[in-house]
């Protein structure tokens, strides 16, 4: 028998969700043990630290496997587990992300076809516990905390479920990125995409380069709303993480089983590289060394020269990165983005260097010398074990067999590199970026580009339905791309991500009830109790009813879209 009062609760919506007859809810009290076994230390620690907090009680280790208790026992296993030979019975089928919840009078068991599913499970229990387990602290002494008798069975959908955060246009501080991931699995998203770089700001300590951050962090004012605005800050801005930073952050994700794939940009969006290293511009028809990091917003024209120097001290970077970003960290770890959009070509055009090389290397114009840059990364990177992703542009000029695609020009992208056997993460511009506002209304803060409600983007589906399903296989995932040029801080990232990003998760993970059908209306009544959650956890969301006062941002200029109607 299906339970409303528990399948209300969850966000991502599970496979399923059973009561389990004559079972008894579990009462979780100070005398409740973590019986931890092999492969599931990570999750046991996490759910000490988050639940410990918000409980108030200690979780301890369950000495004996949590036999004789007075209290109840959490207990974990995985199929793969050393002591789990029976479990890995039970578990067939789960894949490594899946996993059975079965909670009762005597306790829950949380049983995962691999260390990450045990965690995702981790994350459904907290739900089930309510809103104030996402607290820090106890709202009351001696509270009460049940878990009705239920069971759980879930998977997700597709392997890639993804945020990009862009930290190059405004920066996050490293708390809020190892906050972000926590939101993130919270969600059960497991690709964290960082872009790194950008024509306003270099945000990665590079030490055999050490003026990308001196100097390519920093800012000296910064545009107020679209680019079209007259309204400044006129105030330094940058920052970056240290090598230690990174490090702390690759970890952090992959105690929560989250993938980061760093962005580093070529050949386009590089002015802030050049900046620091004005050798790396087309120093023959522009005088680099005049060049500043940039303040404004759009796509600068100032891009790396084509020229072995270039190509030298981007492979010095890279090798120095991918020392912070270990390929076994997490499943997609091993992927590293560089980018590869919105290259203006013209001073390739005018530049006689650049014209030489084309003619050197017999290409096709300047279309076919960023295809080159692309494929020389390409080879660099797979000779180290990496796969190299980028945005859809680089599949102008054709892709080397493994290089993957994230499509963002809308579908037909992804489309394309799904014909041609190549790996696609879907996060098309007019889906799922959302930086784009969220309502037509005049009160919307710096209203950018499409309308894109919380239900369009629930509605998102990431599988085109034109690819045959040996293509569709190609499909990796989604992912929900937050560019920061109008999001000068926390509270504006949070406005402007949730609760979209809880409809993108759901996307991601739950399965489709039927081709092309989606129940918003059942997902909004599920997120009553989600945005108590939100509140729990401190997101300054958008709410339903649209902005508060102090969300909004009378008097700066947004980017409508030329043409469309006046809504976009």
């Amino acid at each position: 028998m299906e339970t409303d009062t528990a399948a209300a609760r969850l966000i991502p919506a599970p496979r399923s969700v059973r009561e389990v007859p004559g079972g008894g809810d579990f009462v979780l009290d100070a005398a409740t043990v973590v019986d931890a076994g092999p492969g599931t230390g990570a999750t046991a620690r996490w759910l000490r630290g988050a639940l410990g907090a918000a409980t108030g009680f200690p979780l301890d280790p369950a000495p004996g496997g949590g036999h004789g208790r007075d209290g109840g026992v959490i207990r974990l296993r995985t199929a793969s587990g050393d002591a789990a030979g029976e479990a890995a019975g039970e578990a067939a089928g789960l894949g490594p992300e899946g996993y059975r919840l079965t909670a009762g009078r005597d306790g829950v068991s949380i049983l995962g076809g691999g260390p990450a599913g045990v965690f995702w499970g981790a994350q459904t229990l907290r739900q089930l516990l309510g809103p104030a387990a996402f607290r820090r602290a106890p709202l009351a002494r001696g509270g009460r905390w049940t878990v009705p008798a239920v069971a759980v069975e879930d998977a997700p959908r597709f392997r890639w479920r993804g945020q990009m955060l862009d930290v190059a246009r405004h920066f996050t501080p490293k708390d809020g990125v190892l906050r972000q991931l926590d939101l993130m699995a919270a969600h059960k998203l497991n690709v964290f995409h960082f872009h790194l770089t950008d024509d306003q700001g270099w945000r990665v300590e590079v030490k055999g380069r050490p003026r990308l951050t001196e100097v390519g962090a920093w800012r000296a004012r910064t545009k107020s709303g679209h680019r079209a605005s007259p309204l400044w800050e006129d105030k330094p801005h940058g920052g970056f993480y240290t090598q230690d930073d990174l490090r702390e952050i690759v970890a952090y994700a992959a105690e929560r089983h989250i993938s980061v794939v760093p962005e580093i940009d070529v050949p386009g969006h590089s002015q802030a590289a050049i900046a620091a290293y004005p050798e790396l511009g087309n120093t023959d028809v522009v005088d680099t060394a005049a060049l500043s990091v940039w303040d404004t917003w759009g796509v600068s024209p100032n891009v790396l020269a084509p020229t072995d120097t270039v190509l030298r001290f981007y492979e010095e970077v890279f090798e120095e990165l991918l020392g912070l970003f270990p390929a076994d960290a997490a499943p997609f770890s091993h992927f590293f983005h560089i980018g590869g959009d919105e290259c203006p070509k013209d001073q390739w055009r005018r530049s006689p260097a650049a014209q030489a090389r084309i003619r050197e290397l017999g290409l096709d114009g300047e279309d076919g010398l960023q295809s080159w840059f692309v494929r020389h990364f390409d080879g660099w990177l797979a000779a180290r074990g990496r796969r190299l992703i980028g945005w859809d542009e680089i599949l102008e000029g054709g892709l080397a067999e493994g290089a993957a695609v994230s499509s963002w020009r809308g579908y037909g992208g992804g489309v394309a590199a799904a014909r041609a056997g190549h790996d696609v993460v879907m996060c098309p511009e007019q889906q799922v970026y959302l930086d784009h506002r969220q309502d037509g209304g005049p009160d919307e803060p710096v209203p950018i580009g499409y309308v894109r409600t919380l239900e369009d983007v629930y509605r998102f589906e990431p599988v085109p339905p034109e690819l045959t399903p040996a293509q569709a296989r190609h499909v990796l995932g989604t992912q929900a791309n937050v560019w920061t040029e109008v999001m000068e801080d926390r509270a504006r990232v949070d406005y402007q991500t949730f609760p979209r990003l809880a409809a993108l998760a759901e996307v991601a993970w739950s399965a489709l009830p039927a081709p092309g059908e989606r129940d918003f209306a059942d997902f909004e009544r599920r997120m009553g109790e989600h945005y108590e959650r939100l509140d729990a956890l401190g997101v300054a969301y958008r709410p339903p009813t649209g902005p508060r006062p102090w969300q909004r941002r009378p008097g700066v200029l947004g980017r409508p879209i030329e043409g469309a109607p006046p809504n976009v």
